[in-house]
């Protein structure tokens, strides 16, 4: 069994333009036969797929794609998506409810925003390898975002352990472990640069992790972080962006990222639960963002890789590079 993760995904702005004459695939370029090889898919949809509604105001940047540039992530497979972050509401309650239902319609499973609080709290669950594989997500961006009972938003929980939202995540985690095979926990956290990891953000996942969770995939910074291995399951401080438009940072290159393929053992989960997938090691695939879209690395690969390694060992994790397969690789456990 393996899941593939790959970081931002935001099909608006540019992206939306060539899509009026680019296929639907093409925003992937050679990624695709990576992304093949995983059971399952999941990203972070940056952007809303959405015609309906008006730009937040007082917000920045506004990220918005046409509903049916959905086949974008149907083209790579894309099983799963997070809608925590900081543009699900860039064109408001009525455009991220039309998302959701574009989403819906194609069969993508979503979490972390919603109709209500219920919704926007509520664990995504997908069957893929034999498993039951959940989706529990959260963002500590746009506070003013959080969903209520009665009205759309995210799922908003400070990177605090100990905050009462923070409980609440936690006591999600520890509800859900127990109905799926493998709990994927998705943590839109953070600012957008710098790659050192904030001592929250380790405290929260290492807490995450003690509760149940099999995989933290965190994103946020436009740039990645270092992985850490807590208890035998990877920690994914930031996967990075994947598919954008922004001008690139010369010194932290927000256009490098990767394809993170996790493989887990068949059978038993590592606290002995009958039937759960163990994490059993990590493949790093480098990209490149090129013209917006995404592309694996080739000759860049090797910087890209060695970046990675540097970060991973400030975290106690050493990845080895294969040389073979052009990818960096993480024992687990």
């Amino acid at each position: 069994m393996r899941i593939a993760f790959v970081g931002d995904v935001m099909l608006g702005r540019l992206v939306d333009e060539r899509l009026r004459t680019a296929a639907p695939a093409s925003v992937w370029g050679d990624t695709l036969p990576v992304l093949a090889r995983a059971d399952l898919r999941i990203a972070n949809l940056e952007c809303v797929l959405a015609r309906d509604g008006a730009p937040w105001p007082g917000k920045a940047f506004h990220f918005r794609s046409a509903p049916e540039n959905v086949a974008c992530l149907t083209a790579a497979g894309i099983d799963a998506v997070s809608l925590a972050n900081n543009h699900t509401l860039d064109f408001g309650a009525a455009a991220l409810l039309e998302s959701v239902a574009v989403l819906d319609g194609a069969g993508i499973a979503h979490a972390g925003a919603g109709r209500d609080d219920d919704a926007a709290w509520s664990p995504a669950v997908v069957r893929a390898g034999g498993l039951d594989v959940g989706l529990v997500a959260f963002t500590d961006n746009t506070p003013d975002w959080a969903a209520a009972p009665q009205s759309a938003g995210v799922a908003y929980a400070p990177a605090d352990a100990a905050h009462p939202l923070g409980r609440r995540l936690r006591e999600l985690v520890r509800a859900t472990r127990d109905a799926v095979d493998v709990l994927i926990v998705s943590a839109h956290w953070g600012g957008n640069w710098g790659s050192d990891v904030p001592a929250a953000h380790r405290a929260l996942a290492h807490a995450l992790v003690e509760d149940g969770a099999d995989v933290v995939f965190g994103h946020s910074p436009h740039i990645v972080r270092g992985v850490e291995v807590h208890r035998g399951r990877p920690i994914l401080y930031g996967a990075g962006d994947f598919i954008d438009d922004y001008a690139v940072d010369p010194v932290e290159r927000n256009d490098q990222s990767f394809v993170f393929l996790l493989e887990l053992r068949d059978g038993g989960h590592l606290d002995g639960g009958a039937g759960r997938g163990a994490p059993a090691g990590l493949l790093l695939w480098p990209t490149l963002i090129m013209d917006r879209r995404a592309s694996l690395a080739g000759r860049a690969a090797q910087p890209i890789a060695a970046r990675m390694e540097r970060l991973c060992a400030e975290l106690g994790t050493r990845p080895v590079w294969q040389a073979a397969e052009g990818c960096l690789a993480l024992a687990l456990g």
